[in-house]
């Protein structure tokens, strides 16, 4: 199955949160997406990772993408290195997206930056013809996409594009929410995180309403990029 789109993220409800909004739009607009976790989240103080490969199966059902996988790496743990990164060529080349989504190149989570430099890097290395790689026993061809967008999380980054998802925030939210476990819930017993309170469930609504005032529509979610946007005419700016 070739994709439009391959988002990846280190835990499973990233990609929901840094870019759900893009996701559900592009779906709409007819696009092929995928979704690609590193870890099942194995580590989160709340919940286990049999509830977040439950609740990642919901979200993607939500979100309308083609396809989700979990390469099983450690949560907290996984590394930069020729082993990681031949798993996510090994994805990059069975789907041959055009454009790939990742974590944001600094965050708070440790996980994220790793995540964010390992998918970039194993993007290029996906190109090279002498890198070998089999899928069901066959060659891979080689592939590398045309972008790498990388979605911002915890900290405010400052993005090199934003998307207006104008009309796809509730499908945003209803995807996130998805992951019951992690957060708010007024009637949890679970202990406390960073992304288990009320603020941080409003915030995910009042930061893309704010990038949206700054481009001029309602709701937007930002991106940095690793090398200059180009457009075909000054027009296609909004």
């Amino acid at each position: 199955m070739k994709l439009d789109v391959l988002a990846f993220g280190a835990h499973p409800d990233d990609v929901e949160l840094g870019c759900g909004g893009t996701i559900a739009k592009e779906v709409a607009n007819g696009k092929k997406v995928g979704i690609i976790d590193l870890t099942r989240g194995e580590l989160g103080t709340r919940g286990t990772a049999e509830t977040r490969d439950e609740e990642a199966f919901n979200a993607a059902k939500i979100l309308g993408v083609s396809v989700r996988e979990n390469l099983g790496f450690a949560d907290g743990f996984f590394v930069n290195d020729k082993q990681h990164q031949l798993e996510v060529i090994k994805m990059i080349r069975k789907y041959q997206p055009e454009i790939v989504l990742c974590n944001a190149i600094e965050d708070r989570h440790i996980d994220h930056g790793k995540g964010s430099k390992l998918v970039s890097d194993a993007c290029f290395l996906s190109g090279l013809l002498k890198i070998e790689t089999e899928d069901d026993g066959a060659l891979q061809k080689p592939w590398r996409p045309k972008q790498v967008y990388h979605y911002i999380q915890w900290k405010n980054l400052d993005p090199d594009l934003a998307v207006d998802v104008s009309g796809f925030i509730d499908k945003k939210m209803e995807a996130v929410l998805a992951y019951k476990t992690q957060f708010f819930d007024a009637n949890s017993k679970a202990p406390e995180t960073p992304i288990s309170s009320k603020n941080f469930t409003d915030s995910i609504i009042y930061r893309a309403r704010d990038l949206g005032r700054l481009i001029g529509v309602e709701y937007a979610e930002g991106f940095t990029a690793e090398r200059y946007v180009a457009v075909d005419s000054l027009f296609d700016l909004k």
